[in-house]
């Protein structure tokens, strides 16, 4: 099964998300991003069951951690990543790939930190839109890319 189109349905909502929750209330700023969050999860869980948890400010789907950032507060300042895992951040929102498939991307752009911290030597490969490949990550390494354009990627 090519989990793919499913895992670039839920960044490109994912990414919806993050816009869509920063106008929350002060009153209720939690509440309303898990309802908006987990309207957005809905809709991709509906053909993807693979979808496993959603809170205020992170969508877990089988494979990868999608994480928003604290407002007011730089992600770059905390990009812990797991051992076997590649993390970056995206227009403020943390990835974390842990699964060993390609993932294909939409709207990622701009400059952002990133982490290989999978087994030594595990290499990681972004691609451009036709499918060669723009640059390659060597684990351990770390530093900051530019995503765009990054079409897909594969953390093993």
């Amino acid at each position: 099964m090519n989990l793919a189109k499913p895992a670039a349905l839920l960044i490109a909502a994912t990414a919806l998300v993050a816009g869509s929750t920063a106008a929350a209330t002060a009153a209720d700023p939690a509440g309303t991003r898990v309802t908006s969050l987990q309207q957005t999860a809905d809709q991709v869980l509906a053909g993807h069951p693979k979808l496993l948890k959603v809170t205020a400010d992170q969508v877990r789907y089988d494979g990868l951690t999608v994480t928003a950032a604290p407002k007011g507060r730089a992600a770059t300042k905390d990009l812990a990543c797991g051992y076997g895992h590649l993390c970056m951040v995206v227009k403020g929102t943390k990835f974390d790939f842990y699964k060993c498939q390609t993932w294909t991307l939409s709207n990622w752009t701009g400059d952002g930190p990133y982490t290989n911290n999978q087994t030594p030597g595990t290499v990681a490969r972004f691609y451009n839109r036709d499918g060669s490949v723009r640059w390659t990550s060597t684990a351990y390494d770390a530093g900051t890319a530019t995503w765009d354009p990054i079409w897909s990627l594969r953390p093993c």
